[in-house]
């Protein structure tokens, strides 16, 4: 009878100890409400126009001018990807672009 007491207070503090455990481990979780929200900040007004000496437009330069000079960037660029596409290596992969545009 003894034996049987041991047994089931054993068990009974064993229940006690997993429910504990099981508890706070679930106590952990933060309600929904509780969650941060994620702060949204905007991008200063002239993100890029401050950024580079190259994009700054002068007020005499027509735009046709400028959007060539983005054509003739984006076709280097393209003709760099494709060669590297062509012959990968680490140093065709590290050359600097012929662009003007490019720091």
């Amino acid at each position: 009878m003894v034996m049987f007491l041991m047994a089931l207070s054993l068990s009974v503090f064993g229940l006690a100890m997993s429910a504990l455990a099981f508890g706070a481990a679930t106590r952990t979780q933060r309600a929904p409400e509780a969650v941060l929200k994620p702060r949204l900040e905007l991008a200063p007004e002239r993100f890029f126009g401050e950024s580079h000496p190259s994009f700054h437009r002068s007020p005499n330069v027509p735009l046709e001018v400028l959007l060539l000079q983005i054509e003739r960037h984006v076709r280097l660029e393209q003709a760099a990807a494709e060669s590297f596409i062509h012959l990968p290596s680490p140093e065709a992969l590290n050359l600097r672009t012929q662009s003007p545009l490019a720091h």
